[in-house]
């Protein structure tokens, strides 16, 4: 187990996860919406093909401006229906309203989602009003927290056509 100053610094720049700019701006309005509570959600995409597709905005059951819960009903609802469509958390994300947008220690407890990205949102300098967010995202592995760069672009690619030869 890593020790908390391990856990305190981002290994090194790896990575990237691109998102489309409807995804970014539904996000940033979701955690400055809910401010001064925490936000929190998950982006769904086809089983390993780390396509963030669809948003599903949740429910801090914690309505707790330095804790984030989600709902275990709703949790357990979207888990099913992303087993029926299969897919997979492709992003996890949730705010942080007073402090960066970097994982704190119960973060990086709580993440139990190897392949996912780990999006952080600080709406500490503005809060709900207009204004820039810090927009971070992470691989958080068995403790050990790796910041990526985050890519934003108009729209995601399309996917190429799944052909067998005959």
């Amino acid at each position: 187990m890593p020790s908390t100053s391990e856990l305190s610094q981002p290994t090194r720049l790896g990575g990237v996860l691109t998102i489309d700019q409807p995804t970014y701006d539904a996000i940033v309005a979701h955690a400055k919406r809910d401010h001064p509570d925490e936000a929190c959600g998950i982006i769904a995409g086809p089983e390993g093909s780390d396509r963030a597709e669809r948003l599903v905005e949740m429910v801090n059951a914690a309505s707790s401006p330095t804790f984030y819960e989600f709902d275990s009903t709703d949790l357990f609802r979207l888990y099913r229906e992303m087993d029926d469509n299969d897919e997979e958390p492709v992003v996890i994300y949730h705010s942080h309203t007073a402090t960066e947008a970097y994982p704190s220690v119960t973060d990086i407890g709580l993440a139990g989602e190897p392949n996912a990205h780990y999006v952080l949102v600080s709406t500490r300098e503005h809060g709900n009003n207009d204004g820039p967010v810090e927009f971070r995202s992470y691989r958080i592995v068995d403790g050990n927290v790796t910041e990526e760069e985050v890519r934003i672009v108009n729209e995601l690619p399309a996917t190429a056509p799944v052909t067998t030869d005959s």
